[in-house]
């Protein structure tokens, strides 16, 4: 054989090399391709898989929350629609304030410390009953659980007779709105301890298992459902008495529209029904400025 023939058989031998060695570097691409494939494959499936179980938990954490609601049980005494107010004050008073409250609102705590004294005495005259209605609004918007379990302990002060004087004492110690104090029921016992005869087993049991939880999550809904613009709202005989920013509410314009309703001689027939009315609103002079005023809708 020529030297010419061996030359080409080398390069041909050569090319051969070449191509088989690409030939492999293409399979090995394609083998490692399809692995890359599967993995992502089996990745996406696990996640999918995780996200159901997620899912799953989820969903009978939910259910768990909710059987420990427990039912609806409205505090002793309840009064209104579907006894959803808890209501202070002598039999027979021609007024009736209809109260919407946050024990972490601001803006109602300003409300109490401006008309609490005024309130008391028209109450304790005979003048006026004050129907309460408990919401978690600051809850919603800040996030916790304060304004629920404050309710519901207000609720158990109902059970045990001293509502007034326990509502009274939430909001004189009222922590900032940022602050979920009332969110442990051990703040909650706490101050029970400023109520004389309150701080019972009773209480203490009612408070921990949150008794009345429910009964405060269907008021909030009664509020949401009457399109309430914030907290508080205040009604005197199913009228806003905090609508008129031109003539705003005082403590004593409101000792004379309860006198005079008492006389006859003003006021609106009182609505004991304790059905919210659509045009409540929270802009009171006293509350309107203070800080935390919250609409319904949220921050």
């Amino acid at each position: 054989m020529s030297e010419k023939n061996d030359g080409a058989n080398r390069d041909a031998t050569k090319r051969s090399a070449r191509e088989r060695l690409q030939e492999e570097r293409e399979r090995e691409k394609s083998r490692e391709k399809r692995r890359r494939t599967l993995l992502v494959a089996a990745a996406v499936v696990g996640v999918l898989g995780l996200a159901a179980v997620v899912g799953l938990i989820a969903a009978n954490a939910g259910k768990d929350d909710a059987d420990k609601a427990g039912p609806v049980v409205a505090p002793s005494g309840a009064t209104g629609k579907d006894a959803l107010a808890i209501r202070t004050g002598k039999d027979g008073a021609k007024s009736t304030l209809t109260v919407w409250e946050d024990f972490r609102c601001p803006a109602c705590k300003a409300f109490e410390d401006n008309y609490r004294a005024t309130v008391h005495e028209l109450e304790a005259k005979g003048l006026l009953n004050v129907d309460y209605h408990l919401v978690t609004l600051i809850d919603g918007n800040m996030g916790g659980s304060g304004s629920l379990k404050g309710a519901n302990a207000a609720a158990c002060a109902q059970d045990a007779g001293k509502f007034a004087e326990y509502h009274d004492v939430l909001f004189q110690n009222q922590p900032q709105e940022t602050d979920d104090a009332y969110g442990k029921n051990a703040k909650l016992l706490e101050l029970a301890g400023k109520v004389p005869g309150l701080d019972t087993p009773e209480f203490r049991a009612c408070v921990e298992e949150g008794k009345h939880n429910s009964w405060v999550a269907k008021s909030f809904g009664a509020f949401s459902a009457g399109k309430f613009k914030g907290t508080p709202t205040v009604q005197l005989n199913g009228k806003d008495i905090f609508a008129d920013q031109a003539n705003p509410l005082t403590p004593q314009k409101l000792k004379e529209q309860v006198e005079a309703a008492a006389k006859g001689s003003g006021g609106a027939t009182p609505k004991r029904s304790g059905k919210p009315s659509p045009s409540g609103s929270a802009s009171a002079s006293a509350a309107s400025s203070a800080p935390g005023a919250r609409g319904a809708a949220g921050h």
